[in-house]
């Protein structure tokens, strides 16, 4: 078992990226579908259980382009689909992808906060301290090109470049969370991702869990990067519209799955 806590700084309020968030999540899974492969929503509906409230969804990640060469040839054909479960009873989500094939020998659980900060509090998800002396904590700076690999690069969703014609914010320049953090009048917050990466397979256990916290920071970040650039598309949206927006995206990728080409980021 392997556990990191990303942190992701957006000049974006916590009650703006409640939208933000779901908007970029049903764009950028039809920028993964095509081909048979990508996003199918299976349950996209309201929960409530134990006082918590929030939406439930169920989506099917069709993967087999998407895995590494070494994944591909251990496993069984069909086997490669990650069932993904979220609980979102925003400011707090849970999300959890499993695999009908490896059972309890894979999963991948997914804890977020967000806070109105700078990315500067500690263990915010609560965990004893011995699990969190031994979690690395990594900072995802969504306006630092040099983390992009090249052939991953676009230049409409540098945030380095972008600026908000509704907003005006951006674009981020070099300094950008200190200039963040002097200006009490900016929008600001942190999504605290705590990821926890289980494998259990012999001689395979350790590659395989680096291998999917090395996958995790790259979505992490090519997904924030699409969210801020896509502000002015979401900036002025409701949840009404945004629920209506979800109904539409999944008779898209549905159609998208069937008829287009496999695209989205490819494997490194």
């Amino acid at each position: 078992m392997l556990i990191k806590e990303y942190r992701i700084v957006l000049p974006i309020s916590v009650e703006e990226y409640q939208v933000g968030q779901l908007y970029a999540v049903a764009e950028a899974s039809k920028n993964e579908t095509g081909g048979g492969e990508g996003v199918e929503v299976i349950v996209n509906e309201p929960y409530e259980k134990d006082g918590e409230k929030g939406q439930y969804t169920h989506k099917i990640y069709h993967l087999q382009s998407k895995v590494p060469g070494f994944i591909r040839v251990i496993a069984p054909k069909g086997s490669l689909e990650v069932h993904e479960k979220a609980w979102n009873a925003y400011p707090y989500c849970r999300t959890i992808l499993t695999n009908e094939y490896m059972k309890d020998k894979f999963m991948i659980k997914i804890e977020t906060w967000h806070k109105p900060d700078m990315g500067d509090q500690e263990n915010v998800h609560g965990l004893d301290q011995s699990t969190w002396e031994k979690t690395e904590v990594v900072n995802i700076d969504i306006g630092d090109r040099s983390v992009i690999n090249a052939n991953d690069y676009k230049p409409e969703y540098d945030p380095a470049i972008f600026k908000s014609k509704k907003t005006g914010r951006g674009p981020l320049g070099p300094d950008w969370k200190k200039e963040l953090a002097n200006n009490p009048d900016c929008p600001h917050m942190c999504a605290y991702k705590l990821a926890t990466v289980e494998f259990k397979m012999l001689g395979l256990q350790g590659k395989v869990e680096g291998f999917i916290h090395k996958v995790e920071k790259r979505l992490f970040t090519h997904f924030h990067r699409q969210l801020f650039c896509w502000l002015d598309g979401w900036i002025d949206l409701s949840m009404d519209d945004i629920r209506r927006m979800e109904e539409e995206t999944k008779k898209e990728l549905d159609e998208m799955r069937k008829n287009d080409e496999v695209k989205g980021l490819a494997v490194d």
